[in-house]
């Protein structure tokens, strides 16, 4: 059986054709913010490699005003360089302002977890967007086929006939809109779970990424296991969290 989605537009209601277009509106978003937050975490994944590639040296050795050169000429800003710009910022004015090594590197970690914050709001703009629409677009599909259903039983009563073959167009239409509603939903859904998954592991690398530094601040990049791990475990970390 063959079904003219155009003749079925045609033949809609009014209330059904708003349900419709609403679930398209539904969709279209969804698709941008699907690209949106692709780009973005492929575009920060790397910038952050390259940063983490090229601030080794210069972090092992302890120079953090030329980590903070590095981070300022890079070509491409990624929120792993704003995070750590702003925890040795905290530190490196405190420190020149006279306060002690654990003062200094306590309101370092407290920068960074506000910093932190700010970045995970950044990370999940829009993926209310996902939520909303895989939890309602099922709902929103229902209503149009309720509103099908009614506009069925209307044709029945202006015809005084019940068969199918004055009101099948009717109920293929509310079907046809049920159908849509789950189309537009379910991969709402999976896509919702995989960027979930992405942006978590990557904040799980900043936050790694900003332990680490926290612990070389402390100990003035002498503790043991801090100089060598810092960029093999928490840079990298960070990087390669939005690759995988």
């Amino acid at each position: 059986m063959q079904i003219n989605l155009v003749e079925l537009w045609i033949n809609m209601g009014l209330p059904v054709k708003c349900v419709v277009l609403l679930l398209t509106v539904q969709a279209v978003l969804c698709v941008a913010v699907v690209f949106d937050r692709l780009f973005v975490l492929s575009q920060s994944s790397a910038a952050a490699r390259a940063f983490a590639s090229g601030a080794q040296v210069a972090m092992e050795a302890g120079d953090y005003d030329k980590v903070l050169a590095q981070i300022k000429a890079a070509p491409k800003p990624s929120h792993l360089g704003s995070y750590l710009e702003l925890g040795l910022k905290t530190f490196l004015a405190r420190k020149r302002a006279g306060d002690a090594l654990e003062r200094a590197a306590e309101l370092a970690r407290r920068a960074l977890e506000r910093k932190g914050d700010a970045i995970s709001r950044d990370l999940n703009r829009g993926m209310n967007i996902l939520a909303s629409t895989g939890s309602t677009a099922p709902f929103v599909g229902l209503l149009g086929t309720v509103l099908g259903i009614i506009n069925a039983f209307k044709m029945i009563a202006a015809t005084g006939s019940g068969g199918l073959g004055s009101i099948g167009a009717a109920i293929a239409e509310a079907l046809i809109v049920t159908g849509y509603g789950l189309v537009v939903a379910i991969p709402s859904v999976l896509v919702f779970n995989l960027l979930s998954g992405r942006i978590a592991n990557y904040e799980a690398g900043l936050l790694n990424a900003g332990s680490e530094l926290v612990d070389r601040l402390e100990t003035g990049g002498t503790a043991a296991g801090t100089s060598a791990s810092y960029t093999a475990e928490g840079q990298h970390a960070a990087s390669a969290a939005v690759a995988g």
